[in-house]
């Protein structure tokens, strides 16, 4: 395998995770370098994007692991910019990092899916505090600072006076809070999945020191191994794709109705998941790194739509039509020049390059290819959409 180099975007040269990653790059062969992100000088220039680190040009690099504090998000997601505008494959791209740091953007796009997240309210005037608790289920509830990290800024009011007096003190000194109902259940206790690509490689259940509601290892938690359950893993991936991360620390609450993402951690610490698991979850950013670089991925729908008249298309097999229970061969779709790529069957399951005796299920979904106009034939219509029912406006 051929040797990359690699860089460690890191201000903490010294700490456990920037330690691990270089021996773990090491380990693999790899040359790799830790990289102060605050120590970058920018040219930005008609197609010749330029980095110069220490006031030297930089040489060429392979790939970036960002390890981006929060204090430095903006100029750290600059530095990681420059890297993908010269072709550096970046472990977590500069979008991805912007996003994930804005609790309430990233709760806006979860929102928009199919996954479990606190209740949470987004005020600014005063007025509009009591109105949003009350929505929110009454106190307790949960305040938390939009830019906050490792528990810093997330404070518990029992009563409504409380809270409505935290939120005027803070919103008074310029900063934006969000109010979060308090999953009772879950109290001073939540389980961090560690996502890399598309599957959970560690999880951990952390526990918060007696009088702390605060489960964060920062703040005295203890943290031990734990087995997820299929939904806790998925919730997990999806909540880390929706956000366009690789890699990922997805927090999460043991709600009632199952998991409820509470936060989605950009750079994941490693000392508390591998001491907690074992695991040697660095070797494993590593591997994907080489993965990502040397299989990088296809744009799979514009490569193949540069033949004229022929696209890609998801032809799903309903429970009641002409492919449920019957096999690939006897369905006729080569007649019309449609080549199915890969079947996927459930939330985990996939078949690449299936063969024509493949049987096809309800619920399948086919991914073809072939010329546009037969494609539109298989693809059935789109699903009426249900009416909201209006809120009158005041």
């Amino acid at each position: 395998m051929r040797a990359l180099k690699i860089g460690i975007l890191s201000r903490e040269p010294d700490n456990y995770s920037s330690r691990r990653l270089k021996e773990a790059c090491v380990a693999r062969g790899h040359k790799v370098r830790i990289l102060s992100s605050t120590s970058f000088s920018m040219m930005v220039e008609e197609e010749r994007p330029q980095l110069f680190y220490k006031d030297r040009r930089l040489t060429h690099y392979d790939a970036i692991i960002p390890r981006i504090g929060a204090s430095v998000t903006f100029y750290g997601t600059a530095v990681v910019r420059q890297f993908e505008q010269m072709g550096v494959f970046s472990l977590n791209s500069s979008n991805a990092i912007i996003v994930s740091r804005d609790k309430l953007r990233s709760l806006q796009m979860l929102s928009n899916h199919a996954i479990g997240i606190p209740p949470t309210a987004f005020v600014r005037e005063k007025a509009s505090v009591l109105p949003a608790i009350e929505r929110l289920g009454g106190a307790p509830v949960i305040i938390k600072l939009l830019e906050g990290t490792q528990g810093v800024g997330v404070i518990l009011a029992d009563s409504l006076k409380v809270a409505e007096a935290i939120v005027e003190t803070l919103q008074s000194a310029k900063q934006n809070v969000l109010l979060q109902k308090f999953v009772k259940e879950s109290r001073g206790r939540d389980v961090r999945a560690f996502v890399v690509g598309d599957r959970v490689v560690a999880a951990m259940r952390r526990v918060a020191k007696e009088g702390e509601f605060r489960s964060n290892v920062h703040r005295g938690g203890t943290a031990n191994r734990v087995e997820l359950t299929p939904k806790y893993e998925r919730t997990a991936i999806r909540a880390a794709q929706i956000m366009g991360l690789n890699v990922a620390g997805v927090d999460m609450l043991e709600g009632a109705d199952g998991p409820q993402v509470m936060e989605i951690n950009s750079s994941p610490g490693l000392e508390g998941i591998e001491g907690a698991t074992g695991l040697d979850i660095a070797n494993l950013m590593v591997e994907h790194i080489e993965d990502k670089v040397l299989l990088p991925e296809v744009d799979l729908k514009f490569r193949l739509k540069l033949d004229q008249g022929f696209g890609v298309a998801e032809v799903p097999v309903a429970n009641k039509g002409t492919f449920a229970g019957r096999r690939l061969e006897e369905v006729g779709l080569e007649d019309q020049q449609v080549r199915v790529l890969s079947i996927r069957r459930g939330a985990d399951s996939t078949i690449p390059s299936p063969h024509g005796s493949t049987q096809m299920h309800a619920g399948d979904v086919l991914l073809c290819y072939g010329p546009r106009e037969a494609l539109k034939g298989l693809v059935p219509p789109l699903p009426s959409k249900k009416r909201r029912r209006r809120v009158p406006e005041r």
